[in-house]
């Protein structure tokens, strides 16, 4: 059964009302089983437990064979083009802690791959107390719906030492957040730009970088963006 990220999320929510459900990670050896109570491989977990799910829904998809490279699941087995599928999850008690790409990687991708922005991020909050995990909200974003300005850039990143490393999310589900989303690719894009051309290591190819983006945006779907 072929389905788009939308109705993967509505089958997901809706129809098996994920959001509130409770489960916990077992671990046995030979005779002696244990529940395991840190958080450190939850999200690893969750996602091979959406892949389970997958499968046993019926649902086609493709696992990308390599762990370290976007996106975790193609949903669309005949065009790669479309049917990207990121699976983030986090702490809620915590907030938001994973980042959404490499800046680098991520800036070069859309050269070749300018598609990749209309990519679906599928996000999964949940909470874990005594070994009990609860499922407390799930998401479907684009990741210009996931992506913010900051004091420091246009675009929120994680940077060390003058040097800019990943993508940050905002807390989108926040009314108090002091940087709201970008509310469109548009936005996303022009806020990427800017954030190139003040970054001392990409200010020096910056007006090429987004023109040569957006004809293979054009190429890839025929669609033409306008950015400022």
């Amino acid at each position: 059964m072929e389905l788009s990220a939308e109705q993967l999320y509505k089958k997901l929510v809706e129809e098996y009302k994920i959001i509130g459900e409770t489960g916990s990670i077992k671990f046995t050896v030979k005779d002696l089983s244990i529940y395991i109570k840190t958080k450190d491989s939850v999200g690893n977990l969750l996602q091979e437990w959406l892949k389970a799910w997958f499968q046993q829904s019926d649902i086609d998809f493709e696992e990308n064979t390599n762990s370290q490279t976007f996106p975790d699941f193609l949903l669309n087995k005949y065009d790669h083009k479309k049917g990207l599928l990121e699976v983030k999850s986090f702490d809620f008690d915590r907030g938001p802690g994973f980042d959404l790409a490499n800046f680098d990687s991520y800036c070069n991708s859309l050269l070749d791959s300018a598609y990749r922005i209309d990519s679906d991020y599928l996000i999964i909050a949940y909470q874990m107390k005594e070994g009990v995990i609860s499922i407390k909200n799930v998401w479907l974003k684009k990741i210009w719906e996931l992506a913010c300005p900051s004091g420091t850039y246009p675009l929120k990143v994680q940077e060390k030492k003058g040097v800019i490393y990943n993508i940050r999310p905002s807390i989108w589900y926040s009314s108090r957040a002091k940087f709201t989303p970008f509310a469109t690719k548009e936005e996303f894009l022009s806020a990427l730009n800017e954030t190139r051309y003040q970054y001392p290591q990409t200010r020096h190819d910056n007006g090429h970088w987004l023109r040569n983006v957006l004809k293979n945006y054009e190429t890839h779907t025929g669609v033409s963006l306008l950015v400022k």
